[in-house]
């Protein structure tokens, strides 16, 4: 490998995966490093990834944006957790929510012994014990680290946000600290004749752009990762068969929900991600079981106010680049891969491939030992982000489209089959790897989806059902009178912004 000194990094392509990659890059290396981003005005960005996960929080506060700056700048709402709808069956709704769920007990914990209840006739429902699902439900929030006078963990939060106005945020931000932004178009790439190395970046009008180093966030594209370097792609559209998307912005019909819809259509699902201006709207969707024209009208029939955009639709393929770091490139966002955005992991993995790249960041040359161990990590994250997601498809009850009938009867990775039979015949759940999703999120959809486990663990019989019966009350009644005091989601937003 080269043993040059890495000091130039010229990021290809803005966007918010160009501008959190550089935003972060310069906070944390912009002493020691030139960083420059080139992006087009003549090439648009997907633009589409509106809703997040509660690491945004800290990937805010590294750049020491607050929160306040924050919601103005993108019109921002919170978001405590996502509903599915008709995802088990037509009719059926449940919540991933945030945050924890009941009280868990030394080496068992909560699910299990309300999973012993469930054996009852008068068995209470899961999320009677979610604080994160009572108040999204209540459309309440606040700032809550603890259930007062308790130890019991508060709201865990993220935001639902306008992606665009934020990649603009941090365009303003990284450039006020030393990137330099350059306007122009790629037009072919240099590379090393013996190495194959990235050597230079040919612009449209002439100029020539040379670094040590070169981040791809072209999109889907992959102008650099794969266009140039050829690196492969793994295809997991046998998996997740949707290979489509129509995203169109409509009017508030009302006040914003604190929580994302996701909502299953006969051959796709539909989000709906309220902001505080408008409404982010989409049908994600199989082109094997719906044409774009039909996906189109599907959308339009379905939208909670006026459209504000016209309709356009997105072509991707589900799956992951072979190498997310080659040569002396480093993919993030949609060029390293593409998932689709049910559990609204895009703008986290643009976080967390910018804080691996990081972490490993080369100094005197790029060695093979930290490109692959970057690799694996990288591959590992997608595959259990990908497992999460094929779950959802694949324990649906549903056979009233062809659609459903194949999600419902497909093979899945082996991974994903283990882990349901763990779960299905002891109610265990491993975490494996650090991976991003924590046993709480898997159990919630695994309840959702109507997998119940077989068997629970021994310690819950260490209690009677009359003192399961009191703490399950006690709860209850610890998690309504929290929500009963905390004020409203509109109250907040009003609060926080001034």
């Amino acid at each position: 490998m080269e043993t040059k000194k890495i000091t130039k990094v010229v990021i290809a392509g803005g966007g918010t995966a160009g501008w959190i990659t550089a935003a972060l890059l310069n906070k944390v290396l912009g002493k020691v490093l030139d960083i420059t981003l080139i992006e087009s005005a003549e090439i648009g960005t997907v633009g589409v990834g509106e809703a997040s996960i509660p690491p945004i929080l800290h990937l805010n506060g590294a750049l020491g944006i607050s929160e306040k700056e924050f919601i103005k700048a993108t019109g921002a709402t919170i978001k405590l957790g996502i509903e599915f709808e008709n995802w088990r069956s037509q009719d059926h709704s449940y919540m991933h929510a945030f945050g924890e769920i009941g009280k868990d007990f030394p080496f068992c914990e909560f699910y299990h012994f309300w999973l012993k209840a469930n054996q009852t006739q008068n068995a209470p429902d899961f999320w009677d014990f979610s604080l994160n699902y009572q108040a999204a439900k209540a459309h309440k929030f606040a700032h809550l680290k603890h259930i007062p006078n308790t130890q019991l963990a508060g709201l865990h939060y993220a935001y639902h946000f306008d992606a665009t106005r934020y990649g603009e945020f941090l365009k303003e931000l990284a450039q006020s600290r030393g990137v330099k932004r350059i306007e122009g178009k790629i037009e072919s790439v240099n590379q090393c004749h013996q190495s194959g190395h990235v050597r230079s970046l040919l612009l449209k009008n002439g100029e020539q752009i040379d670094g040590d180093l070169f981040i791809d966030c072209t999109g889907l594209r992959a102008l650099l990762i794969e266009q140039t370097l050829n690196t492969g792609f793994e295809d997991w559209s046998h998996w997740l068969p949707c290979d489509s998307a129509i995203a169109v912005q409509s009017e508030s019909a009302s006040d914003a929900i604190p929580y994302t819809r996701s909502i299953a259509r006969d051959s796709g699902w539909q989000w709906q991600i309220p902001l505080q201006h408008r409404v982010g709207n989409g049908l994600v969707y199989s082109s094997r079981f719906l044409s774009d024209e039909a996906a189109k009208q599907q959308l339009l029939d379905n939208l909670p106010a006026k459209p504000l955009t016209e309709p356009r639709v997105i072509k991707f393929k589900t799956g992951r680049r072979l190498k997310q770091w080659h040569k002396n490139v480093v993919s993030v966002g949609l060029s390293s891969g593409f998932l689709e955005p049910l559990e609204s992991t895009s703008i986290h993995l643009i976080q967390s491939a910018a804080i691996r790249l990081i972490k490993f960041f080369p100094h005197q040359g790029i060695k093979q030992s930290l490109v692959d161990e970057f690799n694996q990590q990288s591959k590992t994250e997608f595959e259990r982000i990908r497992d999460f997601i094929i779950l959802h498809y694949k324990l649906t009850e549903r056979d009233d489209s062809a659609f459903w009938r194949f999600c419902k009867g497909m093979d899945i990775p082996c991974s994903l089959r283990k882990k349901i039979e763990l779960f299905k015949t002891s109610g265990k759940l491993i975490r494996e790897d650090d991976e991003l999703f924590a046993e709480i999120a898997w159990q919630q959809v695994m309840i959702g989806q109507g997998l119940i486990a077989e068997d629970h663990h021994p310690l819950t019989d260490a209690l009677s059902y009359e003192q399961l019966n009191e703490l399950f009350s006690n709860l209850k009644t610890l998690i309504n009178s929290t929500v009963e005091q905390l004020p409203t989601h509109n109250q907040f937003l009003e609060k926080v912004q001034n």
